[in-house]
């Protein structure tokens, strides 16, 4: 949700057509209502949050740690569990995330037992707490959350839904306290203007900034800083944040950076993940590819995993200087805590925590550092007091793992068994059910649309007409609360001396990141019916413009309708254009839409598209 830069794109649309995807886990519920069994967990390797600790048993009953010791007596009826060679761990804390759906339950799949979210809706976290105070939360990770941020009208975190927006300074201890009253356990801000990304976003003012975390400090509670350049950062810090909920990556950081974050004590959610994804790379890829995680992600999921963010010409940003920051906080003392800014291009709830962890280790950290901060670190940040630690007397939240995760940090992906509060997940459970959701995804083999065995789509030499599917329709952000228009119309002068073209043109507003304005076409009955296209290995056509950056995207049914898009620049000459189908992370057996579009930067737009086909 609030997600530096996450394109919206038609991901509303396909929401209102389908309605929310879920991840297929209805039925792989923990054991709930009476209290567990006893658990008796012996010759575990121990890290208890801060330290690598000798072999011991570990007791859990009643939903508490009871004992760590070496060769402890098991209690009538205790399951006992011999975990040599193995680790345990806390139950892992994702110090940034943003859930929705059953977000929660994807996270505990991964031993992520407690999620800190940055931004998400106030009544989904109302109906969370409601299930935690119930104790009917047992098969997903708790939720502690920031509700609603603190932006402005138009800044970022407006684009994803309605919220209240911060009015002037004056207003800033009433707005707080609003959020106050709804839930927020800590506050977060928004201090970003784009820039660092080739946007132009309002963001608070320097005097708004400190105006609200004063307010938040009057009432006691944690302000946390979205940030996106290092002067954003620093002016952040300097107003006396308590944390920042990014490390940024447009420039290298300043010598002295490190130094004045250690000087005000506040801490860093890093979020490397989506800070690489942000590059354009796909942070996630090589999760989608172990075997120790792909099993445990349905293929919405694994899709998402391997996209990263579309890179814009004027974006600035560059990971090498996220890594660099990171060490010279690091090396200063600064607390890093690991969030991964789920569920962003290139990541997922809870499987993101352990490429996080990577990437800590990747800036300098060693890898019992880079489980501290997935564990007792958020937990003593966020006054988590009864978490992140294995000691007695605290909640029983536990991972363990197959290998010594301090020597290697990826063998926290080889996941043996979780416990949230003592109640073990049946993940084996879960893992059937993906299994059996994926096949039937494979079995259900969609028709080619009637028309599509040649190709072509639209050749536009009489009228705008497909040759198969529901043919053309303008398509913008509106549906997003953008203000972008568009036309599509048939004129004169195709390619190649055809007699004629599609005209795409309108006006983009740039007051939502990722404004689109386009021509969608839809190859099934409707735009966003999935239709198999498979028998085709990529799409083809000829375009011109007025020398910007344009995007081809296409929705699958399996990416969770979320567009996999290439970018083109096209010119005043026609120039032919191929992307193959895997350049979007599909086979085209279940797409159901296409897309060309203009985007940022704003204003008008005009560019031409032809003989647009489907090729062998």
């Amino acid at each position: 949700m609030n997600i530096p830069l996450r394109p919206r794109t038609l991901l509303l649309a396909a929401a209102l057509a389908f309605g929310v995807i879920a991840f297929g886990l209805d039925a792989v519920r923990a054991q709930q209502g009476a209290a567990a069994a006893p658990v008796l967990i012996r010759n575990a390797r121990i890290f208890d949050g801060q330290r690598l600790r000798p072999a011991a048993d570990v007791l859990l009953a009643d939903g508490r740690i009871k004992s760590v010791a070496p060769k402890i007596q098991a209690p009538a009826g205790a399951a006992e569990i011999d975990a040599a060679g193995g680790t345990l761990l806390p139950g892992f804390i994702d110090a940034h995330a943003h859930p929705y759906t059953d977000a929660l339950q994807q996270a505990l799949l991964f031993g992520v037992t407690t999620e800190l979210s940055m931004f998400s809706d106030v009544k989904f976290d109302a109906a969370a707490r409601q299930r935690e105070s119930e104790g009917k939360n047992l098969d997903a990770a708790d939720l502690r959350s920031s509700g609603t941020l603190v932006t402005v009208p138009k800044g970022h975190g407006t684009e994803y839904f309605p919220i209240p927006t911060l009015g002037s300074a004056a207003d800033a201890q009433s707005f707080v306290d609003a959020r106050i009253a709804e839930g927020s356990d800590y506050i977060k801000l928004i201090y970003d203007d784009g820039g660092a990304y080739g946007l132009a976003l309002p963001t608070l003012s320097k005097e708004e900034l400190a105006a609200v975390i004063a307010a938040a400090h009057k009432r006691h509670k944690l302000a946390v800083v979205h940030i996106g350049s290092q002067a954003g950062a620093r002016d952040a810090i300097e107003a006396g944040a308590d944390g920042l909920a990014h490390i940024f990556e447009d420039e290298p950081p300043a010598a002295d950076f490190a130094a004045l974050v250690k000087k005000h004590h506040a801490f860093v959610i890093a979020t490397l993940s989506v800070n690489e994804s942000v590059t354009g790379a796909s942070s996630g890829a090589s999760l989608a590819s172990d075997a120790r995680v792909s099993p445990y992600l349905n293929l919405p999921t694994l899709t998402n995993l391997k996209q990263g963010f579309p890179r814009r010409p004027t974006s600035k940003t560059n990971f090498d200087y996220a890594l660099a920051a990171v060490r010279a906080l690091h090396s200063a003392g600064v607390p890093i805590l690991a969030g991964t800014d789920a569920p962003n291009p290139g990541t997922a709830h809870g499987a993101s925590i352990h490429r996080e962890m990577e990437l800590l280790v990747k800036a300098g950290l060693t890898p019992a550092e880079a489980l501290t901060a997935a564990t007792s670190l958020p937990a003593h940040t966020f006054g988590l007091t009864d978490r992140g630690r294995i000691a007695p007397g605290l909640r029983a939240d536990l991972v363990l793992v197959k290998g010594d995760p301090t020597q290697d940090i990826t063998a926290t992906r080889d996941i043996v068994s979780v416990w949230k509060a003592g109640v073990p997940l049946d993940r084996a459970a879960a893992r059937a059910a993906i299994e059996k959701e994926r096949k039937a995804a494979e079995a259900a083999v969609m028709a080619a649309p009637p028309g599509s065995e040649s190709g072509l789509i639209s050749d536009f030499e009489a009228d705008t007409s497909a040759k198969f599917g529901a043919g053309w329709t303008v398509s913008t952000d509106t549906i997003a609360g953008g203000k972008s228009t568009g036309e599509i119309k048939r004129v004169a002068g195709g390619a190649n001396g055809d007699p004629g073209c599609l005209q795409i043109s309108g006006t983009i507003d740039e007051a939502i990141p990722y404004a689109w304005s386009g021509a969608l076409f839809a190859p099934g009955t409707r735009p966003f019916v999935p239709v198999n296209l498979s028998s085709k290995k990529a799409i083809h056509f000829w375009a011109r413009g007025e020398g910007r950056t344009y995007r081809l995207m296409i929705f699958t049914q399996s990416g969770g309708y979320r567009p996999a898009q290439k970018t083109f620049v096209a010119g005043p000459e026609w120039k032919e254009f191929t992307f193959p189908f895997s350049d979007f992370n599909t086979d085209g057996h279940d797409v159901g839409a296409i897309l060309f579009a203009a985007g940022v930067p704003g204003g008008k737009f005009q560019f031409w598209i032809d003989d647009v086909r489907l090729e062998p």
